[in-house]
């Protein structure tokens, strides 16, 4: 049996990704902030449920103090809460604003990450995987999302620096770049969104299932092969040209 945690498991790509995982024979734990939607993706499933403030260092230790407990070990972290700020000119933000997106988004995925390694080093036998939702925003940004597109370009780094870090424990660590998904995040994409020369258009988006396949695929492999990033995304959503 392997174990994998989901954060921000209440909805969108984390609810697709662990009732994917919980069909494919993982046991799922879920971690986010909102009871009643962890217990909503757990419908129907085996999944454990943690209610988690990924931002709160206590909670985070009480989490996988809890999987640690009942399992002894995590084989895969889906690293992929996260939240954004209001689309408004940067003078415009609030340090407030700012600085939610900085906790969730990095520190939160940081804080994460530190607590599964030490887990995944301890465990026998040593090793795990760690995927981080890094979103297509952590390659170009799109107009008004500062605090957004510097945490996800934020989250390659620390990709990297996890990959490298945890080479030495059988540690593996890749990040998935998401582009329109069909989620509620970006249930507004399709009425029009600004673009980056000034116009407002509709987007197309992809199936959530999509995302999970590409998860599930990148959660398989055998622990001396890794995808180090990888980019799904709706096939004529404007990225590719669009910085």
């Amino acid at each position: 049996m392997k174990v994998a945690l989901v954060t921000g498991g209440g909805s969108g790509i984390g609810r697709a990704v662990a009732r994917a995982m919980d069909h494919a024979g993982y046991k799922v734990v879920l971690a986010g902030r909102r009871l009643d939607a962890l217990e909503e993706t757990a419908t129907g499933t085996q999944m454990v449920v943690v209610p988690t403030d990924v931002t709160q260092p206590e909670e985070v230790k009480a989490l996988f103090s809890e999987i640690e407990s009942r399992f002894r070990r995590l084989d895969v972290l889906f690293n992929n809460a996260g939240m954004g700020a209001p689309p408004v000119p940067m003078d415009e933000l609030t340090i407030e604003q700012w600085t939610s997106v900085v906790n969730v988004n990095l520190t939160g995925a940081f804080l994460c990450a530190q607590a599964a390694m030490g887990l995944m080093k301890r465990h026998e036998p040593m090793g795990g995987r760690i995927i981080n939702n890094g979103s297509i925003s952590a390659q170009t940004p799109r107009p008004n999302s500062a605090p957004y597109t510097a945490t996800k370009h934020a989250i390659t780094g620390l990709t990297k620096s996890i990959a490298l870090d945890g080479r030495p424990f059988g540690i593996a660590c890749g990040q998935i770049d998401i582009g329109n998904a069909a989620s509620e995040m970006t249930a507004r994409m399709t009425l029009g969104v600004p673009q980056a020369n000034g116009s407002v258009m509709a987007e197309p988006r992809m199936d959530l299932k999509h995302v999970a396949d590409a998860v599930l695929y990148m959660a398989g492999l055998p622990l001396d092969a890794n995808v180090l990033t990888m980019t799904v995304m709706a096939t004529t959503m404007p990225l590719v040209g669009r910085g």
